[in-house]
């Protein structure tokens, strides 16, 4: 449909997995006259602001989550001004908000997307929080026309133990792009960059330093893999909030000279095919995340907590699930197994079966051209 308007909103439009796939859902929706705008809960530049702006989106900073009178005072100016069709909301719980406003200014298709499983989280939250969280769940019940979830898991997180049985909720799994995987690299030169030895064993880790994905952890794994892999070396993608406790831990524990920390990156596949060779991912929780689905299609095994969904399982062969009750040096003994007696699928033959799954960006897409009414 010609001239649909369409808002997201998220908290920054930083180099996420969701808004990584929404970038790719703006620029297949570019050429077919949909105007897709965002609404931010923030007023400092983000990575992808000016590709945003240069495909013709407005961003609509919204500044005041935490005062939700004021908030929805905002919201419903920017509503008014932008006269939207679809209000697509990212923003899990704080969804229930900006889905009521919505409604009553009769916004047509309203639409709440989880994206994470916080279902163990909740449950440990003081009464107040736990009051605010069933009021958000009761209003995403009452005003959203369509609510999509990245996996099962995420969907009873936000929908409710029985979603399944409206159906208004659905899973959508976001997609990747699969054309870098494709690309000619030269994996000596890669690593030269990163100051990584040609014969180093490199354990990889892509994500944002917060609690959720456990990097302190992580950092004992590999201090305990150092101890029985003398080439081993740790390659960080990412930054966050907590990453100068882990360089402070990594020094604590003599490994600090071994660790790469690389902080934000555009190239992960390139970094995933030419430096690591094994992707390490100890997350607390996760609704399903796409660095995951990337490692797959680089064709690296995958150390995985079990606390994540199975369906990230593209391709099982490269899946290994171990429990976060076990420890660092479990963790560490079984990927020291896997380097010196594993196998894997040859990396074209794990990236035509991500090819063919539904994370491939192009399903993706398609999927969210149904829900939007554009297919």
């Amino acid at each position: 449909m010609q001239g649909k308007r369409i808002l997201h909103v998220v908290g920054g439009m930083n180099l996420g997995g969701a808004e990584t796939w929404l970038m790719h859902v703006l620029r297949s929706l570019s050429g077919a006259g949909v105007q897709t705008d965002f609404l931010v809960h923030t007023d400092k530049p983000c990575v992808y602001d000016a590709e945003i702006r240069s495909l013709g989106g407005q961003i609509w900073p919204c500044l005041t989550p935490v005062r939700p009178l004021i908030y929805a005072w905002h919201l419903q100016k920017i509503l008014r001004r932008g006269h939207y069709d679809v209000i697509h909301s990212h923003v899990h719980h704080f969804s229930g908000l900006i889905l009521n406003v919505a409604d009553w200014l009769g916004v047509p298709l309203r639409i709440a997307h989880s994206h994470n499983d916080t279902s163990s989280l909740d449950t440990k939250v003081p009464a107040a929080r736990r009051a605010y969280l069933q009021l958000m769940k009761h209003w995403i019940k009452e005003h959203a026309t369509a609510g999509l979830a990245v996996s099962q898991q995420s969907a009873a997180a936000l929908f409710g133990a029985h979603w399944v049985m409206s159906p208004r909720w659905r899973i959508l799994y976001c997609g990747i792009n699969l054309e870098p995987f494709h690309a000619r690299l030269d994996r000596k030169s890669i690593r030269a960059e990163l100051g990584l030895p040609a014969n180093a064993f490199v354990i990889g880790h892509v994500g944002r330093f917060d609690a959720q994905k456990n990097h302190a952890f992580l950092i004992n794994i590999f201090a305990a893999l150092a101890r029985l892999e003398k080439n081993a070396r740790l390659l960080l993608v990412g930054a966050g909030p907590l990453q100068e406790g882990a360089e402070r831990q990594a020094e604590a524990l003599k490994v600090r000279d071994k660790i790469i920390f690389a902080g934000l990156r555009r190239d992960v596949p390139g970094l995933m095919r030419g430096a690591m060779d094994l992707f390490l991912f100890p997350s607390l929780h996760e609704g399903l995340p796409l660095v995951l689905m990337e490692a797959q299609a680089a064709g690296l095994p995958c150390v995985i907590s079990d606390t994540l969904p199975t369906e990230t399982d593209a391709v099982p062969e490269l899946i290994t699930r171990l429990s976060l009750r076990a420890s660092a040096e479990d963790w560490a003994g079984e990927i020291s197994r896997m380097h010196e007696f594993g196998s894997v699928p040859a990396p074209e033959k794990s990236l035509a079966a991500v090819e063919k799954s539904p994370f491939n960006i192009r399903s993706s897409v398609a999927a969210l051209k149904e829900v939007y009414g554009l297919a």
